[in-house]
């Protein structure tokens, strides 16, 4: 075992959770994921809205441009001027700075076409909703841009006793697929904590996102009219964390198994993680089953919504019926 590697990849493994955690929370104000994109389907059905709608492609295909555009500039900085101390810090900030200002053209674009597109349900361009939330984001794309390409970097310089880099692949390519992982990440881990328990305040919890009640979103916050930042200080408590917390444990799980025992042994031990994390799954889930039960159809009903649901089924059946008539 290289004590030298290991603590180098535990390093990457923190500075993972930190690009992860700012990554879920930047596309919480932007509502850039689902079922952060609800907000899309808003004034469709009647909610005029004060929140940011930038979300015209996924996250793993937005962080892959991202993080690929500040890989890509550090990584010619570097080759100039790498022979001064302490350079390729600066390259990689100037590269994460340059990301950022395309993240900001990107919002600011995708945004104002968003809702011009949605001008004819009377849904408003507000200015000072997209000038409040743009430092925010473009803020919490540079650190994950930063962290990114810095993990990435440290993967291509020669570590330990064995000074060998831990891949093989250039820093841009590293860069734009390390930014693709943590967009899916985001996508698949950030956003279980978000949707239902935000935006989809007043039905069941539990009941996920139905077709019915899709852009029926919750537009009043505790004061005023809820807006990107009442979104991005409720997922700073568990969804954000969360995301960096997994993001972080994939970056060390990588590397740290053939670290310590070895190409082969390492893959022996990674395919014995991989089932014990399948084995404690499947408990988790026989648990929460076995102590909340299966979820229950008619809770809506109980709830009090049963009536917005049923008029919103109504025309989708009754199409039906006609088309089995002609």
């Amino acid at each position: 075992m290289d004590p030298v590697t290991l603590g180098v990849v535990a390093l990457m493994g923190a500075v993972a959770t930190i690009g992860g955690a700012a990554e879920d929370l930047e596309s919480d104000i932007g509502s850039q994921s689902n079922p952060n994109s609800q907000v899309q389907l808003a004034p469709q059905m009647g909610h005029l809205h004060r929140m940011i709608n930038k979300a015209t492609s996924g996250e793993p295909v937005a962080y892959g441009v991202w993080c690929g555009v500040a890989g890509a500039i550090a990584y010619i900085l570097i080759s100039m001027f790498g022979i001064i101390p302490g350079f390729p810090v600066i390259a990689i900030a100037i590269g994460a700075a340059v990301a950022a200002c395309v993240h900001a053209i990107y919002t600011v674009t995708s945004h104002m076409g968003r809702i011009v597109g949605q001008s004819q349900f009377e849904q408003p361009l507000f200015m000072d909703v997209l000038t409040q939330s743009l430092g925010p984001i473009v803020g919490h794309g540079f650190i994950t841009s930063f962290c990114i390409v810095g993990i990435s970097y440290l993967m291509t310089i020669p570590l330990g006793m064995s000074a060998q880099p831990l891949h093989v692949f250039p820093l841009p390519l590293l860069a734009m697929l390390w930014g693709i992982a943590l967009g899916a990440i985001g996508s698949s881990t950030g956003d279980v904590h978000y949707g239902a328990e935000s935006e989809y305040q007043k039905f069941e919890f539990g009941g996920g996102t139905p077709v019915a009640i899709q852009g029926d979103i919750v537009t009043k916050a505790p004061l005023g009219a809820k807006n990107s930042m009442d979104v991005v200080n409720f997922c700073a408590k568990f969804g954000g964390p969360l995301t960096g917390f997994c993001f972080g444990l994939v970056v060390f799980f990588s590397f740290w198994n053939t670290v310590v025992f070895g190409l082969y042994g390492g893959i022996i031990v990674g395919i014995i993680i991989v089932i014990l994390l399948i084995i404690m799954n499947d408990r988790l889930e026989v648990f929460a089953r076995n102590t909340y039960g299966p979820y229950d159809e008619g809770a809506l009903e109980e709830s009090g919504d049963v009536e917005e649901v049923a008029a919103a089924e109504e025309p989708a059946e009754e199409a039906e019926e006609a088309a089995e008539e002609e």
